[in-house]
């Protein structure tokens, strides 16, 4: 996603920083893995895989907060740039391929019924319009129409482009402050962004309207404190580290993280087996910016900072797969339904489904057919499916996989 690509010269790279980087990419994969668990009409009933969908929903969770918080450490303060240049470099670089995907994503369904497939093939690659299946094409222009607007469910990940264009186009703003804030000025600000947390399920459990806020108007107390530029303060806040040891680091973030995991499963769990549970009380724990993800999302932040990493071969390893992280992103939410579908085949007990079927869809969207490199080629982006974008176009396969 955003930083998965190009946020840090390779001279000054933060080897860590791959590793948690690296770790998010799987967390988003195995997010969308466990989709078909829970939405499929069949399996969908089974307690079995709602337990599982559970745990690894829940686990996986600190997935896109971990980016948001690698935005805040690498990107803030912004520096002296010009606005126009930094909207340049940085909402170009995701506008391009995200505009290509979502069109190619929307226009998919339209190509299954040009090339004779039936409908309900559609419904088999995402899962969320199963029932509501369609190749006609004026449905697909309508999604595309739509595009500037919000996603469709066909191409259900790119909600976190529009938050992080909007997040790109916030920052210098934000960043213009906290080149004037002192630290005890941002730890005030996140303590306040803490107590944001929680409006989710105060407003499920007190009251829908809290703090001002009423049918004429939506923004309360805590908005102006409240969403995603939490997470790029904290990724800037704690970007020097810590003094603790490793072992006292691991100790806290195994409690922080047990924490947040308990709360999450827990809620999530009741809602998914309940009958009349609405998608909102599904996804109430699952909320990003709630305290129990915080809780898991700076768990892991804070162990993998500990890391170190010495050997050359793996450093450049985690440096040219994480490179290839937007183009990771765009690609597979086109294999997570084709990889349910084949590991059904293979009657793997249910645990092991979902790490198999990310680590499967991981690897073939990173480069798993291993094409021929160039000599004196060095990027692992140019392997598999992106070797070949940037085999046919060159330096303008960049405009497409970011």
């Amino acid at each position: 996603m955003n930083n998965m690509n190009h946020d840090l010269p390779s001279p000054s790279r933060i080897v860590w920083l791959d590793i948690v980087r690296l770790t998010a990419m799987l967390m988003v994969i195995g997010v969308h893995c466990i989709d078909p668990f829970y939405i499929s009409p069949t399996l969908g009933t089974l307690p079995e895989y709602k337990f599982w969908a559970s745990v690894y929903g829940s686990l996986f969770r600190p997935s896109v907060p971990l980016f948001a918080m690698m935005t805040g450490l690498l990107l803030l303060p912004v520096g002296q740039q010009p606005l126009g240049v930094f909207y340049k470099k940085r909402i170009f670089r995701v506008l391009f391929p995200f505009l290509i995907w979502s069109v190619l994503y929307n226009l998919f369904p339209w190509f299954t019924g040009v090339v004779g497939l039936p409908k309900s093939i559609i419904g088999d690659f995402f899962c969320y319009v199963q029932g509501s299946e369609s190749q006609s094409f004026s449905d697909s222009l309508k999604d595309i129409a739509m595009i500037p607007f919000n996603f469709s469910f066909k191409e259900n990940h790119m909600w976190y482009i529009y938050l992080l264009i909007g997040l790109y186009l916030y920052m210098p703003f934000f960043s213009a402050w906290i080149d004037k804030a002192d630290r005890k000025m941002k730890q005030t600000y996140l303590w306040i962004w803490v107590i944001s947390l929680f409006l989710p399920y105060m407003g499920e459990y007190i009251s829908h309207y809290l703090y001002g806020t009423a049918t004429w108007n939506e923004f309360g107390t805590l908005y102006y404190f409240a969403g995603f530029n939490g997470y790029l303060l904290l990724g800037h806040y704690v970007k020097q580290g810590n003094s603790w040891s490793v072992g006292k680091t691991l100790l806290l973030s195994a409690l922080l993280f047990a924490a947040g995991y308990s709360v999450t499963f827990t809620g999530f769990s009741a809602a998914a087996h309940n009958p009349a549970a609405t998608e909102s009380d599904m996804e109430l724990f699952f909320t990003f910016c709630s305290p129990n993800v915080l809780c898991m999302t700076l768990a892991v932040f804070l162990a993998l900072q500990k890391v170190v990493v010495s050997t050359p071969a793996l450093i450049r390893s985690l440096a040219n797969i994480t490179k290839c992280g937007f183009g990771i992103y765009m690609v597979h939410y086109f294999l997570v339904g084709p990889a349910f579908l084949l590991i059904g085949n293979f009657n793997l007990p249910i645990p092991l489904q979902v790490p198999v079927m990310a680590i499967l869809i991981f690897l073939c969207a990173w480069g798993f057919p291993a094409c021929t490199m160039s000599p004196g080629e060095t990027s692992a982006c140019k392997r598999g499916f992106t070797a070949l974008m940037y085999r046919l176009l060159g330096r303008k396969a960049r405009w497409i996989m970011g």
